[in-house]
């Protein structure tokens, strides 16, 4: 999706200042040696106590402060996460509405997994675009996954869980940065990547079994992959990668080598390198990998986070331009490209 006039004008996060080590995960006995040696993280960011919703609240304040917008310019809200939020059946995006943006701003949430936050920036982009008036949009995710049913060290293969939320504003008049292109894919036949041998009912929260995409991966592999389907499937998932990053440079107008930095999932070391760094031809010294690895894979935050960072230690200045990609269950494969076109006043 090509845009034209969409701008960020504000981006707020909230990471815990509990700092769970891998050296202490793995003296504890919470996380494999071996797997520590190989994926080369260094801790999770640890939220406790503190509700998904209540992070999500901290960063959406932050983010519409430094946006210089007030709550009546608002036309949505937006709100990605990847886990449990509060009491089944409540919407977490009305805990926002009352504390923050009101009632008369149209809300919803959107559960697309880790690519969360693509999916929201393409919806509300649309919706800005659809009627005359409208003005920004409050995009929301997070997510704290220090729950019974989660093992936050265990998760998945190649990354361990942090506990973050992320906000953004996104708006028509001009911001300190433009969205120039932001587009998803589906590789729906890999779907049973991220389903494993579960079955589809009754789902598994409600009968107490623990989530771990490692373990469904693992299922999918030896249950699935003897079927063949399953290696096409795979080949398919990182060439759906390469088509979704040259949709996305082509919609912006520029090539790899003008990319001054990129953000993938907060994922280990050699997958970063490999998935994504290689197959742009460029060096992980370009990627936000140094940063994600201390504060784990925080959901559908990763790469606003990885924004936020860049921007306040002064690593994005006017003229650059920025990937963010990611992958998330289904299989969705999701891009974005902004360009930075002044220094935020809050930095």
């Amino acid at each position: 999706m090509k845009l034209a006039d969409t701008y960020i004008s504000g981006v707020g996060t909230f990471v815990p200042r509990t700092v769970v080590s891998v050296a202490k995960a793995v003296a504890k006995g919470w996380y494999p040696a071996e797997e520590a040696e190989l994926h080369n993280l260094a801790g999770a960011a640890v939220a406790g106590d503190v509700p998904a919703p209540e992070m999500a609240l901290h960063a959406a304040r932050s983010a519409l402060k430094r946006s210089g917008r007030a709550q009546a310019d608002l036309d949505l809200l937006l709100y990605a996460s990847t886990w449990h939020q509060g009491p089944d059946g409540w919407p977490p995006h009305s805990y926002l509405q009352r504390h923050l943006v009101g009632g008369d701003v149209l809300a919803t949430e959107v559960r697309q997994g880790c690519n969360g936050m693509f999916i929201a920036l393409e919806l509300a982009a649309g919706h800005l675009d659809a009627a005359p008036g409208r003005q920004a949009a409050l995009l929301v995710a997070a997510d704290n996954y220090g729950t019974p049913l989660m093992d936050r060290w265990r998760m998945g293969p190649g990354y361990i869980g942090g506990d973050a939320a992320s906000a953004l504003v996104l708006t028509k008049e001009t911001g300190f940065a433009r969205l120039t292109s932001v587009c998803t894919t589906t590789v729906a036949e890999a779907e049973e990547l991220h389903r494993g041998s579960e079955p589809l009912f009754p789902p598994g929260v409600t009968v107490g079994r623990r989530m771990s995409f490692a373990t469904r991966n693992e299922q999918f592999r030896h249950q699935v992959m003897p079927k063949g389907e399953a290696t096409s499937a795979l080949f398919k998932i990182q060439r759906a990668l390469m088509e979704i990053v040259e949709r996305a440079l082509a919609e912006s107008g520029i090539e790899a080598r003008d990319l001054a930095r990129v953000a993938f999932m907060n994922y280990s070391e050699e997958i970063v390198e490999q998935r994504c760094m290689a197959m742009l031809d460029l060096p992980m010294s370009r990627s936000t990998w140094d940063y994600g690895r201390t504060i784990g894979h925080c959901g559908a935050s990763d790469q606003i986070l990885s924004l936020d960072h860049l921007l306040t230690t002064g690593q994005l200045r006017p003229g650059d331009h920025m990937l963010m990609l990611g992958t998330g269950p289904g299989v969705t494969v999701s891009g974005a490209v902004i360009k930075i076109i002044d220094t935020p006043p809050w930095v």
